[in-house]
Formats: C-alpha cells, sequence, structure tokens
C-alpha cells in the first residue's frame, strides 16, 4: 500500500522528526480514511461498528502485542521507560476491546469471510515483523504511530461503546507531548529519523488496510 504523504527519496525531513511524524500521520493515519470518517460521523449501522469492533481486537486484542514485544527486545534501550508506560496502558485497552467485543455481539455474516480472516492474519503478522526489526528506531517508530494512531481508532470504539451500552474508560496511554519528546530526541540523527518514519508508515499502511477491508466486508453486505 502506498503512502499518502510518503518519504521524499528515502531521505528524512529537514524539520524534526516529530514534525515529519505529524505530517505523515495527518495524511496516512485513520482520520484520513473515508471508513473511519464514515463510522464516528453519527447514525452507523450496528453491524459496521460490531464489525469494526470484532476486527480491532483480532489485530490488537492479543497479548503479548505489538509493544510488548518491543520493549522486551530493548533494541532501543533509551526508549525503555515510554515503552514501559505504553505497554501498561494499552493492556488497559485490550481490556476495553474485550468488553466491546463481548458487548457487540457475534461477527455480522459477510460474503468473503475466509478471504477476510486470512487479512487479519496477514495484519497480525506484519506487526510482529516491525516488532522485530532490528533497525534503530524502526519499532519504535510503530510503536509511536500505533500511540498517535489509537487516538483516533477510539473514537470508533467509544461510538460503539455509547451504542452497545459499555462505559468508556479514561486512555492511560503516554500523552502525546511525552512521544512527541521521545521521537524528536530519539530522530535526531538522519538514520534514525529515516527509520523512525519508516516504522510508522508501516504501522499507518496496515490500519489503512484494515479501514479498506472493513469498508469492503461493509459494502458486500449492503451496509454502506
Amino acid at each position: 500500500m502506498d503512502s499518502n504523504a510518503g518519504i521524499q527519496g528515502g531521505k528524512p525531513s529537514e524539520r524534526s522528526a516529530w514534525d515529519a511524524f505529524v505530517t505523515l500521520a495527518d495524511a496516512d493515519g485513520s482520520a484520513a480514511h473515508p471508513h473511519h470518517a464514515r463510522l464516528i460521523a453519527g447514525g452507523p449501522g450496528q453491524r459496521n461498528l460490531s464489525d469494526a469492533v470484532h476486527a480491532l481486537c483480532a489485530v490488537h486484542g492479543d497479548h503479548p502485542g505489538l509493544i510488548v514485544d518491543v520493549l522486551s527486545r530493548a533494541v532501543q534501550p533509551e526508549a525503555s521507560d515510554w515503552l514501559a508506560v505504553a505497554a501498561s496502558g494499552f493492556a488497559d485497552e485490550r481490556t476495553y476491546l474485550a468488553h466491546l467485543t463481548a458487548a457487540v455481539g457475534p461477527l455480522p455474516s459477510t460474503p468473503g469471510q475466509a478471504e477476510s480472516e486470512s487479512a487479519l492474519v496477514g495484519e497480525r503478522h506484519a506487526l510482529e515483523m516491525l516488532a522485530r526489526s532490528e533497525r534503530r528506531g524502526c519499532a519504535t517508530g510503530a510503536v509511536a504511530a500505533l500511540l498517535q494512531d489509537w487516538r483516533e481508532i477510539r473514537r470508533v470504539l467509544d461510538v460503539a461503546a455509547e451504542r452497545f451500552g459499555v462505559a468508556v474508560p479514561a486512555i492511560t496511554l503516554p500523552p502525546e507531548t511525552d512521544t512527541a519528546a521521545l521521537v524528536a530526541e530519539l530522530g535526531a540523527s538522519p538514520g534514525c529519523q529515516r527509520a523512525i518514519l519508516f516504522g510508522a508508515q508501516q504501522l499507518f499502511a496496515q490500519h489503512r488496510g484494515l479501514w479498506s477491508l472493513l469498508e469492503a466486508r461493509s459494502s458486500a453486505r449492503g451496509d454502506l
């Protein structure tokens, strides 16, 4: 999948790593996808919300997940404190996802279910590969992108929670200011900035693929 923002010629931006990261997130993050916008715009069908919750749980609901994998590998030890806070916060998000998945009921019947399941397996595998990257900055960039994009994903989850009567918990992920400071510091060198942006770009691409899959499934059910 192509990035909407891209990294020109594989070269880092002359701006700070965080500025370049935000530009990438704005162009390629979940908020830019029409199906994400459709789900949070108001009045989405229950089957669309249920499908989204099940898919997000399939990709991000299992322990240990991307953040814990990156923390345990410690390729970039200077990020360990931030990763530990992120891992703890994302454990809370997995609990929220589990409650939502139980509340929204069974997965909506949709043509091409086997293909959808295969695509979700592919998403999980791609995240595992990002977590295992030995390139300094790559996995860190993927985690930063997950934290940044999760706040947009949370908007969909919270709409589903309100629809299905689930209490919406507070977010306990690291504040954006902490992530911004870390990305700017670690991305001060051109090589690490490239790696951070590459990891972020790959994470955003997986989320774009997920929203496109959900959009196609909604269309197949006649729910668009």
